[in-house]
């Protein structure tokens, strides 16, 4: 699987455009605000929310996978500022007369970045403090997102993602404590002055197009480092790469898992992570399940097992490129498979669930994507019911399961139901009323597309 976890030279450019839309998206309000009419500037950041919506849903619906956490910060911080201040301004008319005239918009002293400076600090505070509980990023992580799931990429997104969170982060708390010193102990409200402009517009821009020129040479160095150690894979070489099926086997008996111990980490030689050892690919689209089935049999020593689908994935890159992940039961207890072809162990699953949970860096990278979902479909089916109701009146229960409980539920792993039912369900705040507006949103979608409006 050497080829799926290299680094796509395009995932590292969409990296950086993405921090580069959002910082020019800041850039753009802060200047159309200034150079249009000041009771513009809530409709120039509507706008330029819209703009980056439209931007992350259509890198999201291409081949490359990268992480949107920047995007979105920036979508919510350009929202943000647009609702503070026009509810500052709506105050203002109702007659709160203590607001200062650099937030009424109405006013030629208006001053954007006193308010959109403050909002973008807190926005990407909390995407950066809780981006773990972030549900784009569950959505990603559950999922089996690529990002997530192979080799290097996985582990540039894991300390580049949250260092751009943390970059955006320092800038806007920079900017919010030179400028609201400044206008608390510099500004003069007489006339909106050269040195007022600079403060206000102009550190801003500035400290962003340096930030910006940083992550150029940041990611220049990234993709130059990889490259050297033969992590970067070409366009041209995914264009002429042949199709593979490559095939992942987990061999249970009762709640015991056969695993090595002993992988050799393919990314950093002198780790040793536990995963599966029953690993083949083909060079073809799809194996026939017959073979599937003769491969584990031969690898194993033993016909006689249970095989079952569990999911797959083609790579969203590597598009010819697919991942199959199978169960194979064996009947009685792991004392009756002394001889198993392939080197390894019978590990109790409620060890593994212990690394899982505690030191999931002992896991193999797949292992613990394959791990999430397994584990998250299993747990969400015995939570809640389809609609995503509790089945038990009982908040605090928290069901578990084990090997036993997969090998005799029919659950479709590869379907992404309970993933969804995960993410959304009466867990979630108001759950009632946002169900009833997606069923009402979907519903005027529907009648739309039929043409039936009256």
């Amino acid at each position: 699987m050497e080829d799926i976890g290299k680094v796509n030279s395009m995932q590292l450019y969409v990296m950086w455009k993405n921090l580069t839309i959002g910082m020019t998206s800041i850039i753009a309000l802060i200047t159309f605000s200034h150079m249009l009419p000041y009771f513009l500037s809530p409709v120039v950041a509507l706008v330029t929310a819209a703009v980056l919506y439209v931007y992350i849903y259509n890198t999201r619906t291409t081949h490359v996978t990268s992480c949107m956490l920047v995007p979105f910060a920036t979508l919510y911080g350009c929202l943000g500022y647009a609702f503070a201040s026009i509810l500052l301004n709506v105050l203002y008319a109702w007659g709160v007369k203590s607001i200062p005239n650099e937030f009424i918009f109405f006013d030629g002293t208006y001053v954007p970045s006193l308010i959109l400076s403050p909002v973008c600090f807190l926005v990407s505070g909390y995407f950066l403090l809780f981006r773990k509980s972030l549900r784009i990023c569950k959505s990603c992580r559950v999922n089996g997102s690529e990002a997530y799931e192979t080799g290097m990429m996985r582990q540039v997104m894991k300390v580049e993602s949250p260092f751009q969170l943390r970059n955006l982060t320092i800038i806007f708390g920079l900017l919010s404590v030179i400028i609201w010193v400044y206008f608390l102990k510099f500004y003069v409200n007489i006339s909106f002055n050269a040195r007022d402009k600079y403060i206000f517009v102009w550190v801003a821009i500035i400290l962003f197009v340096l930030d910006e020129l940083y992550f150029i040479a940041r990611y220049y160095n990234l993709y130059l480092d990889l490259k050297e150690e033969d992590e970067i894979i070409t366009q041209e070489e995914l264009n002429d790469m042949t199709a593979k099926t490559y095939i992942r086997y987990y061999v249970v008996c009762g709640n015991y898992i056969y695993v090595d111990s002993h992988t050799v980490d393919p990314h950093a030689s002198y780790k040793e992570v536990v995963d599966t050892p029953f690993l083949t690919k083909r060079s073809m689209n799809g194996i026939p399940v017959d073979e599937v089935n003769r491969i584990i049999g031969n690898m194993t020593g033993y016909r006689d097992g249970e095989l079952r689908f569990f999911y797959g994935r083609k790579n969203s890159e590597l598009t010819n490129h697919s991942i199959l992940r199978y169960f194979y039961f064996l009947d009685g207890k792991p004392e009756d498979y002394p001889e198993i072809n392939v080197e390894g162990e019978w590990m109790d699953f409620e060890r593994l669930k212990y690394l899982y949970s505690s030191n999931p860096g002992k896991l193999g990278d797949t292992m613990v994507t394959d791990t999430t979902r397994l584990a998250t479909i299993m747990l969400t089916e015995k939570t809640f019911d389809e609609n995503g109701f509790r089945k038990s009146k009982i908040k605090m229960y928290n069901p578990s399961f084990n090997l036993i409980d997969v090998k005799n539920s029919n659950l479709d792993f590869q379907d992404d139901k309970w993933i969804n039912i995960s993410l959304f369900n009466s867990d979630t705040p108001m759950f009632r009323f946002k169900r009833w507006w997606r069923k009402f949103l979907n519903g005027s979608s529907n009648k739309r597309k039929n043409g039936s409006w009256q």
